[in-house]
């Protein structure tokens, strides 16, 4: 048995050296890229408030998009006016009585494993070694942070990236047929005509995906101030609530991670408060997955939860907490690009040739009759 050795040819080698060149500038533009990422979700989400206020109140798009911005900004620094210093109080204070949180919890576990009949009280200290727990947040926290940062090289890289994302996603809306035509241009026929059918598809699913996430965290934090408040926590209710409104925007892992601070400071109160306060976050998560997801995200999302989870795990290991944020978006929007275009063609394809066979099958029955 013989083997053809083949040589690398030239036009091999001046690949090879392109592909590399490419992942290099693209490495180097890593921080432009996630701009650019961030700027696609947010002109998608504000897509549909421009275009309504461009219809009912007769706007130029590039002042619809100013309005609407305008309008989100100023809500955003109200909404920090009212009740941020609160909020900063109640988590400053809340900080540092968490040593004391923790070693209550510390306390009550041990005295649970007594009562089970759990004799070795050493393993349990081992297990709730409060300050290797606060290390191991610290660590994790700060790991977190380098991944979100260091794309922007620092906080104030990010808050630049982010006003930059917000300027272009601006001028993404206000010329977005413009900048559609040029992009799908580039294209071959028939696909430049396929990929610009699909950008209206795409930019509904994310901006539906965004605008309903915003939606039921605003909601359910409203939802868990009220309940804590109402359970005798309301010394940290809105701090609590807001932690809970921020980090459920972050699919699966986010409610669970809003709940943990609740729990711990329900701790000292009492086993029933205790159990209380879990039943509170418990109904609401089975509120969020059964009745406001389905109704304002799932609807708009059409993935399977679990490609939704690997798109949340895989996002934090490669951006941290801004991957977990925009990467389920783009998930969403890429879906509708397979869907469309590879999918839905693949099954009517699949449908003709079964339909073809079925004729064949029912010509050939008529000519041996």
């Amino acid at each position: 048995m013989s083997f053809q050795r083949r040589g690398v040819s030239l036009s091999d080698l001046l690949l090879i050296i392109t592909t590399g060149l490419a992942v290099l500038l693209l490495w180097q533009l890593r921080s432009l890229l996630l701009s650019l990422m961030i700027a696609i979700i947010l002109a998608s989400a504000i897509s549909p408030v421009v275009g309504v206020a461009e219809k009912k109140l007769r706007l130029p798009r590039w002042l619809g998009v100013i309005v609407v911005y305008i309008t989100i900004i100023s809500g955003l620094i109200g909404m920090g006016l009212l009740i941020g210093p609160s909020v900063s109080e109640q988590i400053q204070r809340l900080a540092r009585k968490l040593p004391i949180y923790l070693e209550n919890l510390r306390a009550t576990s041990e005295a649970l494993a007594l009562r089970m009949g759990v004799t070795q009280i050493e393993s349990v200290e081992r297990f709730f070694d409060i300050q290797g727990f606060i290390n191991l947040v610290l660590r994790s926290s700060q790991r977190l942070l380098v991944r979100s940062f260091g794309l922007t090289f620092g906080i104030v890289g990010s808050v630049l990236n982010l006003i930059f994302a917000i300027v272009i996603s601006g001028y993404m809306v206000a010329g977005s047929q413009t900048l559609i035509n040029s992009l799908v241009n580039l294209f071959p026929q028939p696909w430049d005509t396929r990929l610009a059918e699909q950008v209206t598809p795409i930019s509904r699913r994310m901006g539906g995906y965004i605008q309903g996430r915003v939606l039921v965290s605003a909601i359910l934090g409203v939802a868990i101030t009220l309940g804590l408040s109402i359970l005798g926590l309301s010394e940290f209710a809105l701090a609590l609530g807001v932690i809970a409104g921020f980090t459920n925007l972050i699919p699966f892992i986010g409610p669970v991670l809003g709940a943990i601070p609740a729990l711990i400071v329900a701790i000292p109160l009492g086993g029933w408060k205790f159990l209380w306060v879990l039943l509170l976050f418990v109904i609401i998560q089975n509120v969020e997955t059964y009745v406001l997801d389905p109704l304002l995200v799932g609807s708009s999302v059409r993935v399977h939860p679990l490609y939704q989870l690997l798109a949340v795990l895989g996002g934090t290991q490669v951006l941290g907490i801004i991957g977990a944020l925009i990467i389920p978006p783009w998930v969403a929007g890429i879906a509708v690009l397979l869907e469309n275009l590879y999918l839905k063609p693949k099954l009517l394809a699949q449908a003709e040739n079964s339909l073809i066979s079925q004729k064949s099958k029912v010509k050939i029955q008529k000519k041996e009759e």
